[in-house]
């Protein structure tokens, strides 16, 4: 029989149960998948906690990778026995097996197997739009990465390496910032005990960097700001310390005239052609070892909820998977 983490409310990691569940069989344009791996992201604790909205009770979870087991009618571009990751809704990726649209699906490579797929999909995705797509970064240029040793900040480094663009990356502890400067970061603060701006400044000459990519939000975004070049752009992608908060248009001109945004994943890959370009960049680095995939926790599904304090506590490096 199937099993998924379901909620039935929001709240703490407490909320997050283990249920028996019925799996039928897939439906016109959709697969039924048997997950291999199964990714842990920031995003899955918002939708525990109300922040993003969930049609309760309901599954949780939007990255696995797995086995394609049965298709439904008119599917044409995976079929039965193909290796397939996804990222993105209808929530319930924390399962053993579920039946879903096929038209999420991506089509894993033979070099990368299911646990580094579910490992880098959302993330990986992340750090191709982040780095290829928002803004025109060239050769020489310098951002700012915050949660430098986190999933994200750790594909953003080695790809901006790649790109000869220089990281200053933040973290919270110096074991993380090690982590970090290992994997392409060219210099790492420490944003609960450095003036971020005035480093950033510091470091650049005075001028501020063009770009600044923030996934924790309240917590450092006076020091984004702070820290952006004349008509730079803050990008605003997660919100691990809480929402930003609210922004007086003025702040933008006297900063510098600076942009600010909060993109979602979602719009970068709804159109299928940007998707597949943006999944084969991240694939060719990750076959190639130009990109390194850090999965450094492994959890059971059962044990969801533990995995969930810990990723909120901050005791998390790298990619954390549920290995199925």
């Amino acid at each position: 029989m199937a099993h998924a983490v379901r909620f039935h409310e929001t709240g703490g990691p407490s909320v997050l149960t283990w249920e028996e569940v019925a799996v039928g069989d897939p439906g016109p344009g959709e697969v039924r998948v048997r997950h291999e791996a199964v990714g842990l992201n920031f995003a899955d604790t918002y939708f525990r906690t109300g922040l993003y909205p969930a049609r309760l009770p309901d599954g949780i979870g939007v990255e696995a990778a797995g086995v394609v087991e049965a298709v439904g009618a008119g599917v044409t571009d995976v079929a039965e026995g193909d290796r397939v990751t996804y990222t993105g809704s209808p929530l319930g990726a924390y399962s053993t097996e579920r039946v879903m649209p096929a038209a999420h699906l991506v089509k894993l490579p033979p070099e990368i197997d299911c646990e580094t797929a579910a490992a880098m999909t959302m993330r990986g995705l992340t750090a191709a739009y982040l780095l290829r797509r928002i803004h025109p970064l060239k050769p020489g240029d310098t951002v700012l990465l915050h949660a430098a040793a986190g999933g994200v900040g750790l594909i953003v480094s080695q790809w901006a390496a790649l790109l000869g663009i220089r990281v200053i990356g933040t973290v919270s502890t110096e074991e993380k910032a090690e982590i970090a400067r290992a994997h392409g970061c060219a210099h790492v603060l420490l944003h609960r005990r450095d003036d971020v701006a005035e480093r950033v400044r510091e470091l650049t000459g005075g001028a501020g960097v063009p770009l600044v990519l923030d996934g924790i939000g309240k917590d450092t975004f006076a020091g984004s700001l702070g820290s952006l070049a004349r008509r730079g752009l803050l990008v605003c992608f997660g919100t691990a310390s809480g929402p930003v908060p609210p922004i007086d248009a003025m702040q933008l001109a006297l900063a510098g005239s600076v942009f600010v945004t909060r993109p979602a994943l979602a719009d970068y890959i709804a159109d299928p052609a940007e998707r597949a370009a943006l999944a084969g960049e991240l694939f060719a680095h990750v076959s190639s070892g130009r990109v390194r995939i850090a999965v450094n926790q492994r959890y059971a599904l059962p044990d969801a909820a533990r995995a969930h304090r810990d990723l909120e506590a901050g005791r998390t490096t790298g990619s954390s998977v549920f290995v199925v």
